[in-house]
């Protein structure tokens, strides 16, 4: 078997379970909107999925080091696709009994994404190819499953109905299974490929991951840039965008405009930098990426009733934004021991995705408070501040991400 097709397997096992999720995530909300007629029972089902997910990912990290990852991967994706079954095949269930099934679905992903993605190092290795392109790569394709994922859940809705789609979604896991099963083989040198010899105390092992982030600096600064912009994004995508296109464009057709804008801005950059990414700055690129990438489009929105202004500004902002994940992906990669990385990804994912809920509330409640335009300036102001602290440090001293020594396990215990 080629080095490369392991690699090519485990690539594509994630980016399908991505894909999956965004199918379940129309498809079990509107199944539980068209048998309960509650839209707050889609939302609390909605929570009910993405909270374990999050806490799974920092919680069962010690356990998947101690089970080893690759066997880890396989039962959370088979577990996965067994609890859609079920939800498939239980359609008079109670809604409790619905949340359950989605809560222990979410806790399964968030903790098989995890392991996936600490297993992509060593797979590249093997392969021979350089990390910054994985991750560029896999910035690039998780963002298309994205994309598409919501439309593709909304048509397999349309065509056999949710029951039958969250089937596809089930389906979907029992590939990944088979993938990292079949094709999937951790090269001997990983030390993440069979259990750890020596079982750390539970808390322990958990503290690790904590210790490790607060210990480099370098990794905790570029972690929080991640989660203001996070807070911010979704500020703009939930309520700033929306309220927009309904108060100075009256048409809600311009949305999929504004939105198709950035994410095709960022599909481009993607692609540029996996091409470019080796031969540039790490660093470099993550703060101007930072930068150009978020206050911008918020400038735009708040100051302008122009419509193709703002797409392009968008635009532009997707193509800067795409360094941002891949450069954080590498940097978590090169400076993470191999021992450390499921735990120390699973509370670095939690901080960052923690901005998203926070980002639609303070958005919501800004809006309510001090109107559009004022809550969407000031919104600007404060990432732009929050950006531009690194790139007047890098403008004053020339920095690398290899400048900041790691700390070792031992200093981060």
């Amino acid at each position: 078997m080629s080095r490369k097709t392991g690699l090519i397997a485990l690539f594509t096992a994630d980016v399908l379970s991505v894909l999956g999720d965004r199918v379940s995530m129309v498809a079990i909300p509107w199944l539980v909107l068209t048998t309960t007629g509650s839209p707050a029972k889609m939302g609390l089902v909605a929570g009910a999925e993405m909270l374990p997910y999050v806490v799974s990912g920092v919680l069962a990290a010690p356990l998947a080091d101690r089970f080893g990852l690759r066997r880890t991967s396989i039962v959370t994706d088979l577990g996965s696709a067994l609890a859609m079954a079920v939800i498939v095949l239980s359609p008079g269930s109670s809604f409790v009994g619905l949340c359950l099934l989605v809560a222990v679905a979410g806790a399964l992903r968030g903790c098989g994404d995890r392991v996936k993605h600490v297993m992509l190092k060593p797979m590249a290795d093997a392969a021979g190819v350089k990390m910054i392109r994985v991750t560029s790569s896999y910035e690039g394709f998780t963002r298309t499953a994205t994309l598409i994922g919501a439309p593709l859940g909304g048509l397999l809705i349309s065509w056999i109905g949710p029951n039958k789609a969250i089937t596809v979604d089930a389906i979907s896991f029992l590939v990944c299974a088979a993938l990292i099963a079949t094709l999937v083989r951790l090269p001997p040198a990983a030390a993440t490929d069979e259990p750890a010899p020596e079982r750390e105390p539970y808390f322990r092992a958990l503290r690790g991951g904590f210790a490790y982030i607060r210990k480099d600096q370098l990794l905790l600064g570029m972690i929080v840039m991640i989660f203001f912009l996070n807070v911010f994004n979704q500020a703009s995508t939930a309520v700033f965008v929306p309220l927009w296109v309904e108060q100075v464009l009256k048409s809600p057709a311009a949305l999929g405009l504004l939105f198709g804008g950035f994410a095709a801005g960022a599909l481009l950059g993607n692609v540029i930098f996996t091409v470019l990414g080796p031969r540039l700055p790490q660093y470099g690129s993550f703060v101007i990426g930072a930068a150009v990438g978020g206050a911008p489009r918020l400038f735009t929105l708040g100051l302008s009733h122009h419509l193709w202004l703002v797409v392009t500004v968008s635009f532009c902002c997707g193509v800067a934004n795409a360094a941002v994940n891949p450069v954080m992906g590498v940097t978590l990669y090169e400076r993470v021991p191999a021992a450390l990385q499921t735990r120390v990804f699973g509370v670095t994912g939690a901080i960052a995705f923690i901005g998203i809920p926070i980002g639609g509330v303070l958005a919501g409640w800004g809006v309510a408070v001090f109107g559009l335009r004022p809550a969407v300036v000031a919104s600007g102001v404060i990432l732009l501040l929050v950006t531009l602290v690194p790139v007047y440090r890098l403008w004053r001293r020339p920095v690398e991400l290899a400048h900041y020594k790691a700390p070792t396990p031992e200093e981060a215990a």
